[in-house]
């Protein structure tokens, strides 16, 4: 669990919901050889939907909502690394305004790493970054730079591999690497236990005993997700859908 979240989980979920579930239609295609451009990931497949209909508890969930297109960025880790840490902790608005304004610092708007690192604190601070989030974004731009990672094939690793990798990066948690998996590189099977959003609902949904706690609940809540698998990414959307939120 990233340090962010460690203090004050409740006051992040908003964040972490805007995040997962309010991304704008178009994104930014960021690459290390062109300039931005739009990019939007397929319509949920209805192989998948007519799969999780199968389980009862969220089957009319998935009868009444559409789940749209999502940005993935280009299938950029790097990217979407440097987002979500520039987005936790703030309001969709707010946030959306410091990064576009950490992007305008680069000739192309992109924070190629060579370039962040050599980037002056105070230059990224001055568009609106945390002294934190400097830091943690520097720590991801060197990650990079260390594993030769630019123009990677994350396709080379599993999900648990991935997870173990980039969690080595300070100010990098298992659930903001659990949203790039979900949403960049479109990973189909991924069960944030870490949002509160999806584990309340889920927790709703199944009429779990609440009393249980820490690894019991985890362990209660992965066996009656058990039939959402191979896709309980897109069982996690539809639990965010669930009280009327946009995604």
């Amino acid at each position: 669990m990233d340090e962010q979240r460690r203090e004050g989980a409740e006051n992040c979920s908003c964040n972490r919901l805007f995040y997962a579930c309010s991304l704008t239609t178009l994104s930014i295609n960021a690459t290390y050889d062109g300039r931005p451009g739009p990019y939007l990931s397929p319509m949920i497949d209805p192989a998948i939907r007519l799969h999780l209909s199968k389980e009862p508890n969220i089957a009319p969930i998935v009868a009444a909502h559409t789940i749209p297109p999502r940005p993935d960025h280009g299938g950029d880790v790097y990217y979407g690394l440097l987002r979500s840490i520039a987005y936790q902790q703030l309001s969709g608005k707010a946030a959306g305004t410091i990064f576009g304004r950490f992007l305008q610092l680069f000739p192309d708007e992109y924070p190629h790493p060579e370039r962040l690192l050599e980037m002056d604190d105070d230059t990224i601070r001055a568009a609106g970054m945390s002294r934190g989030k400097t830091a943690y974004i520097k720590n991801v731009a060197q990650y990079w730079l260390d594993h030769k990672l630019i123009n990677a094939d994350w396709e080379q690793w599993t999900d648990e591999e991935i997870i173990g990798m980039l969690t080595t990066i300070k100010g990098v948690g298992q659930w903001t690497v659990e949203m790039v998996l979900m949403f960049v590189l479109q990973r189909p099977d991924l069960l944030p236990l870490d949002d509160l959003i999806v584990k309340r609902n889920i927790i709703r949904l199944f009429n779990i005993d609440e009393t249980l706690k820490g690894k019991k609940m985890n362990a209660e809540i992965l066996r009656v997700t058990e039939p959402w698998r191979p896709y309980r990414s897109y069982a996690s959307r539809f639990m965010w859908a669930i009280y009327n939120t946009e995604v």
